[in-house]
């Protein structure tokens, strides 16, 4: 059975002739346009409506095609050598001059140590000595108690003072300067660890910054793509203003942010330079080492905190500093113990008057000095020694427990920032897909340019927050290395 409508009547005759005459003349209307819009592909009212945009392909304008979005703008080629994390820190180890202080603070503690220990050596001085007299005077004001017959006579002699013992003074002050000394040394190992954190630091913001440079750069390609498919549209009447004039918009904001990540790019540059030693401004190719797949921080903080305690320099040094005030103390208190010296002394006067029975003379002897008041110094002596020590122990109870403080928080940074990554990695996989699906929709005309930039700023923002994320990261590891002692 055919399904042709039936004519009942003259009428019904009538409404099918001017339904066809109604039907001829469409075309060729259709025909006198100067370009046919495309049509717009029929909404499917399913769950299969992003998967048919994602295969959907754009319309063909007529003044030709679009611009195509560039996939990826390439990484720009930095002047100058390669350098890795591992040859900064070594570069900086050997021209960063604070390294070079606190090593020569540390030779020179050394030397005090010596200076110290140099009272258990014999202490020899020559003498030659020439005098010339009135006959018969006498020396009448002379300030202490001496021979006052003044002689003539033309003489060299030797001196040797050799200490015996002074009860403990002189050892306590060797084994304070020899603390002292050591502590230096771990002050120059934590110096070390300093710069090689502040190297890691600048190192991974300058690697940041590279990066962020790499996604302005390929913003500010896609956003002139964008703007100028936009103003093609516009031109053949198939966009409006509004839409080119958010499109330039988009794009001025992406050169903003291409002209702020090149001075952050050369910033971070000129702080490397510093950290390394360099005055001058110097551009390095810096080789990203960092892994694909980070391993995750470790999961208990107490072993680290325990670790942290017994490797961290400065710790170490506070310890030794301690040690040093302890030792003071008891040298401070000896004071009041007695001293015993052995002397001995011998010369010649070739020249000499009358009353010298000898050329040559010669003697040795030991004195015992022995304190007995001083207006109470030595008794404030020590107690102020007593105090510093006090206060250099607290001072390492204090650094015990900011070491604690700080092992523990750096290890919530480092699950922080390692979860970040995930999480902006996500971000940016979603952003990229939606943003393919907004140019899709935008280029068949099922929605509006707002969209489209919004899809764009939001690829922009997850791909910095992916870059700042990895290497956050990297940082956040330095720095639990650091708080380690490591």
């Amino acid at each position: 059975m055919n399904n042709y409508p039936r004519v009942n009547s003259p009428a019904d005759m009538g409404t099918l002739l001017l339904g066809a005459a109604l039907l001829c003349i469409s075309p060729a209307t259709a025909r006198a346009q100067k370009a046919p819009l495309p049509n717009a592909p029929k909404v499917q009212p399913n769950v299969q409506l992003i998967a048919q945009l994602a295969q959907t392909t754009a319309p063909q304008m007529p003044a030709g095609p679009p611009p195509a979005m560039p996939a990826a703008t390439p990484p720009i080629a930095t002047k100058g050598p390669r350098l890795t994390i591992h040859q900064a820190e070594q570069i900086a180890i050997r021209n960063n001059p604070h390294i070079s202080v606190a090593h020569l603070l540390s030779l020179a503690q050394a030397q005090v140590a010596r200076e110290a220990r140099s009272a258990y050596m014999p202490t020899a001085y020559g003498d030659l000595e020439s005098v010339g007299s009135h006959d018969q005077s006498r020396m009448s004001a002379v300030g202490d108690l001496q021979s006052s017959r003044l002689l003539d006579k033309a003489a060299g002699g030797l001196t040797v003072s050799q200490l015996i013992t002074d009860f403990g003074h002189t050892h306590n002050l060797v084994l304070s300067s020899e603390s002292t000394a050591k502590a230096q040394l771990e002050n120059e190992a934590a110096t070390r660890l300093d710069i090689i954190l502040t190297v890691d630091q600048a190192f991974y913001h300058a690697l940041t910054a590279e990066a962020v440079l790499n996604v302005a750069q390929k913003t500010v390609a896609e956003r002139k793509a964008t703007e100028e498919q936009v103003a093609s549209m516009t031109k053949a009447q198939l966009r409006s203003q509004v839409d080119l004039s958010f499109a330039q918009v988009q794009l001025s904001q992406a050169q903003l942010l291409l002209l702020d990540a090149r001075d952050q790019e050369q910033t971070a540059m000129a702080d490397l330079n510093d950290v390394l030693g360099f005055e001058q401004d110097r551009q390095y190719a810096l080789v990203d080492q960092t892994p694909a797949n980070p391993a995750p921080p470790p999961p208990n903080t107490e072993p680290l905190v325990r670790e942290a305690l017994i490797q961290r320099p400065d710790l170490a040094a506070l310890n030794d500093n301690y040690t040093a005030a302890k030792e003071y103390t008891k040298a401070e208190r000896d004071l009041w113990m007695p001293t015993i010296t052995a002397m001995a002394v011998t010369g010649g006067a070739p020249v000499r008057d009358d009353l010298y029975k000898s050329s040559w003379y010669g003697g040795a002897g030991a004195d015992i000095n022995i304190p007995v008041f001083n207006g109470f110094l030595f008794n404030a002596d020590e107690q102020a020694a007593k105090m510093r020590a006090g206060a250099a122990q607290q001072q390492v109870r204090n650094l015990e427990d900011n070491i604690a403080r700080d092992v523990r928080t750096t290890v919530l940074n480092a699950r922080d920032a390692f979860e970040r990554i995930g999480v902006t990695e996500e971000m940016l996989n979603e952003s990229n897909l939606a943003l393919d699906l907004s140019q899709q929709r935008y280029q068949i005309g099922l929605s509006s340019i707002v969209e489209l930039t919004e899809a764009q700023l939001a690829q922009t923002r997850a791909a910095i927050a992916a870059v700042n994320a990895r290497y956050s990261y990297q940082t956040v590891l330095a720095e639990l290395r650091y708080q380690l002692g490591l």
